[in-house]
């Protein structure tokens, strides 16, 4: 089984981020939680050519990819976990769960550091929220995130497997919790005991900072709750609250291929700090 995993990633990747891509968009066609209020044609058109062009910027730049840090991990006794004698299912939770507190943390590391802000708020910068939002990103912050993937992977050296186990709950939770999605309350706040639910990422998109520097989780919902960055609900309520960045209003700057290109490029970030409990509407930060 580990052999078929590791000889057919790519193909097991693929095949859940188009599944999960197509469940989500059907569930936000039949059940909706907001009104949209920009053309889905523009955002869903532009958000996953970006997508596309990150895919090829990756293979272009490392072809092996995170798996295949692991398998050389693997070969050369790199890791923790390749080092230290650990039961396999062990090996892997504990790495699927410390691979999910970096990303948490790199998530963290984006909103308080002004320069990654710049190329973070292109995630941000979406005036909808939608399952295409869960994978719009800077080709930068693509690259900058692979290569905290690795340092992770070769200090930790989890198994093979458990990486490619990671990518694919990642992809998947990322279109799960950004999807524009309508869930029981009941269903919301059980779900949210464990993993993070469209509700409660769907704050962290708010215009408002304090709401923005919050939930910052993508599948466990634990990091927020045990560093104190969770907010229960959206001070506006989901359907009134606002999304986006103050100052980036215009769909054809930030719902189009070169203007999200180019918005790190643009404007000031000097006034932005994480959990600051003001925001000026003039500051285009």
């Amino acid at each position: 089984m580990e052999k078929f995993i590791i000889q057919n990633e790519a193909l097991i990747r693929l095949s859940f981020f188009f599944g999960m891509l197509f469940i989500m968009a059907l569930w936000e066609i039949a059940n909706p939680r907001r009104q949209l209020t920009v053309s889905k044609y523009l955002r869903w058109s532009n958000n996953l050519a970006l997508v596309f062009l990150n895919s090829i910027v990756l293979r272009l730049l490392f072809p092996a990819a995170a798996v295949g840090v692991a398998i050389f991990a693997a070969d050369n006794g790199w890791g923790l976990l390749n080092y230290y004698s650990v039961a396999f299912f062990l090996a892997v939770l504990l790495s699927v769960v410390v691979l999910d507190l970096i990303i948490y943390l790199q998530h963290v590391m984006v909103h308080a550091v002004p320069a990654l802000w710049r190329v973070h708020r292109v995630h941000h910068a979406d005036l909808d929220y939608d399952v295409t939002t869960g994978s719009r990103f800077h080709p930068v912050e693509i690259i900058l995130s692979m290569l905290i993937k690795f340092a992770t992977i070769v200090v930790l050296g989890p198994p093979v497997v458990a990486v490619v186990i990671f990518e694919v709950i990642l992809n998947a939770m990322a279109m799960f919790n950004h999807g524009n999605v309508r869930l029981p309350l009941a269903m919301d706040r059980l779900l949210r005991l464990l993993v993070v639910t469209p509700d409660m990422h769907r704050v962290h998109h708010s215009v408002e900072d304090n709401e923005a520097n919050s939930n910052f989780g993508f599948n466990l919902s634990l990091w927020d709750r045990l560093f104190g960055t969770y907010i229960d609900q959206p001070r506006e309520g989901h359907e009134k609250m606002t999304m986006g960045i103050h100052g980036y209003r215009d769909p054809n700057q930030v719902d189009k291929l070169p203007g999200m290109l180019a918005l790190p490029f643009i404007g000031k970030v000097t006034g932005y700090a994480i959990n600051r409990r003001e925001w000026s509407k003039d500051n285009k930060n």
